[in-house]
């Protein structure tokens, strides 16, 4: 008599493979492994692509550009008959700008922080929160026009010889701008410092307040510090705001009130085709692009270093 044997779904599987039931699932793990390891690697080489491309462009700009002229000249006129390379001028616009924005954003982003880590009800943190974060979702052209018609009209009753160009308002609105930045991240890393620490503070009489800046902020300062690194970041890099409010005339002052050029704006300008491709003038703004990238990586660096001191293990 013959007795039939019904074959179960991983058999079945196996005979229409030829592999085994312990080698397919390993099979998947390698695949999906191989997969997650390309994702990886392919922003890394995206990054050293760019790297590159900056590298080597900027290679040929200083081969007839002195490195120290570069550096110490204090006028930028590389479209003119006379030209100069003094990256200083739009280095300071940069830096000028970004001291702005961060003097509105850390503490109004930290103070936003703490009131939806430690005062803000359920209910009104679901609701405020992502209502800040739209403010990130504007674009930046938007923003660049605010400050031109209204924040600088606004800034003119206070100081009527304020020009209708000026780094004041551009470093405010990017201020603004990159508030939601601040706050959210740095919200997500005090509400992961563990009840037991405010718990702890509460029982041996601190308030409230004192719990939030002597407790859970410097136990939080590894996270926070990331959310500042990533506010500056993303002030250095900001580029339709200083473009339409700050002016595109490279000066060298470190007066807010003045209007200046900032690197990302000159590489703006530059781009708009008016240069021959490979000429001197048009490699600036890889020699520019260099220049911004070192600086936004010596920030990055000085905050993973923050980071690292300060990281807390519960």
């Amino acid at each position: 008599m013959d007795v039939h044997i019904a074959e179960s779904p991983v058999e079945k599987q196996t005979i229409r493979t030829g592999l085994s039931p312990r080698l397919l699932p390993r099979l998947k793990e390698k695949a999906i492994k191989l997969l997650l390891q390309a994702a990886a690697f392919t922003s890394v080489a995206i990054t050293l692509g760019i790297v590159g491309v900056l590298a080597y462009e900027s290679f040929h700009f200083f081969q007839q550009v002195s490195v120290v002229d570069f550096l110490t000249d204090r006028q930028w006129t590389p479209l003119f008959a006379d030209a100069h390379y003094g990256i200083l001028s739009l280095v300071s616009g940069t830096l000028v700008t970004t001291t702005v924005a961060l003097l509105v954003a850390i503490p109004m982003g930290s103070l936003i922080a703490i009131y939806l880590s430690e005062y803000a009800a359920r209910s009104v943190r679901e609701f405020v929160k992502p209502v800040l974060e739209l403010l990130s979702a504007v674009p930046t052209v938007v923003y660049g026009y605010f400050a031109l018609l209204f924040v600088t009209p606004t800034l003119q009753t206070l100081w009527p010889d304020l020009p209708g160009f000026n780094m004041l308002s551009a470093g405010l609105v990017i201020g603004f701008m990159i508030v939601p930045y601040v706050s959210s991240v740095s919200e997500d890393a005090m509400r992961a410092v563990p009840v037991y620490l405010r718990e702890g503070a509460f029982a041996l009489g601190a308030t409230r307040m004192q719990t939030a800046l002597r407790v859970v902020f410097p136990s939080a300062l590894s996270g926070i510090t990331a959310a500042y690194v990533l506010g500056v970041s993303r002030a250095i890099g900001e580029t339709m705001v200083v473009a339409i409010a700050a002016g595109m005339q490279p000066t060298l002052t470190l007066n807010p009130l003045e209007p200046a050029a900032t690197m990302t704006a000159y590489i703006v300008q530059v781009s708009l085709g008016d240069l021959p491709h490979g000429s001197v003038g048009y490699q600036t703004i890889f020699a520019t692009g260099l220049m911004l990238l070192l600086i936004t990586l010596l920030f990055n660096i000085a905050g993973h270093a923050l980071k690292k001191r300060y990281r807390q293990v519960y």
